[in-house]
């Protein structure tokens, strides 16, 4: 039973699971850049339906954070990027139940995780980085800590 092999690979995996409905689990995922990933995993008649909120809509450069998505996809297993109507950004993807064992279960909820983990800092600087480097400005003009904005060192601080 589905249901079944979800609780079992997150129990022995560690990973925090929920239901949340009938055929409906939340699962998240830790990370190391996007310190967590919610994923929805959702049982159809069918096909498993996985579904992971990655990062709000880009306040620039809409155009180019969606054409490196698609870039992406083209390299990627089992979910691909994907925006809602107002340009959140989501990891989506469905296998057959059929198919779906828990080796499987296990490579899908890893790309979950490697995907909106290791593309995370890139999306932020193409879709927030002037917000960035006006908050590594401010940080450093008043003295404050830049600990949680070390990964856009490399960008944010040519403005000092």
């Amino acid at each position: 039973m589905v249901s079944d092999l979800i609780e079992r690979v997150c129990a022995e995996r560690e990973l925090e699971c929920e239901a949340a409905g009938e055929g409906h689990w939340v699962v998240t995922l830790p990370g190391t850049h996007k310190l967590k990933t919610t994923c929805n995993l959702i049982v159809g008649e069918h096909a498993l339906r996985v579904e992971a909120f990655v990062m709000r809509q880009p306040d620039e450069n809409r155009e180019e954070l969606w054409a490196w998505l698609l870039r992406r996809n083209a390299r990627m297993y089992g979910v691909s990027f994907s925006i809602d109507g107002v340009g959140d950004v989501y990891l989506t993807g469905r296998v057959s139940l059929k198919s779906l064992d828990e080796d499987e279960l296990d490579r899908l909820l890893g790309a979950v995780l490697t995907y909106a983990d290791e593309s995370f800092d890139s999306m932020l600087e193409i879709g927030f980085g002037e917000s960035i480097r006006r908050e590594w400005a401010w940080r450093v003009k008043r003295g404050e800590s830049l600990a949680n904005l070390q990964a856009f060192e490399h960008f944010a601080a040519k403005t000092d």
